[in-house]
């Protein structure tokens, strides 16, 4: 198999929602999903980020893609869920999100590059998949953010 063939690969993304909208996470990001926890706040940090979570003796930080994304607050429902992250080289880090849909496979040719503009909003690009568009995102770059908290 040569480099192109790795990277034309299909991949696995969650879909969660926010709102009305749909986002998918590249399933390799994600180290568990659990239920709404008590979260503990931190003082002094930023907005969207609500302060941590002991998670089997392990405190994680946690932070609200609504709130980062500009959308007002929500109370929290039985669908709301942590997504525990665990990226490359770095500590867990948690994400709250309004709901977890599904596991979807997206192929090179069922997504459409970000553009500039769209880069900036953290997405990689946006995935179709049957009759729905998903805004696939930039992870890395998400979790950059929260290295500067």
């Amino acid at each position: 198999m040569d480099e192109n063939e790795i990277l034309t690969e299909p991949k696995q993304y969650i879909v969660v929602k926010l709102d009305q909208e749909q986002y998918g996470i590249d399933i390799t990001f994600i180290d568990n999903i659990v239920r709404m926890q008590r979260i503990t706040r931190v003082p002094k940090v930023q907005s969207f980020f609500p302060g941590v979570i002991n998670l089997r003796g392990e405190i994680i930080p946690v932070m609200s893609l609504r709130n980062r994304f500009g959308l007002p607050d929500k109370e929290y429902t039985n669908a709301t869920r942590m997504i525990i992250l665990k990226p490359d080289n770095n500590a867990k880090i948690g994400i709250l999100v309004d709901e977890v849909r599904e596991v979807v496979t997206l192929g090179e040719d069922n997504i459409e590059k970000a553009t500039r503009d769209e880069q900036g909003m953290n997405l990689l690009g946006i995935g179709k998949y049957k009759d729905t568009l998903i805004s696939l995102l930039n992870i890395q770059e998400i979790i950059q953010e929260l290295d500067n908290v």
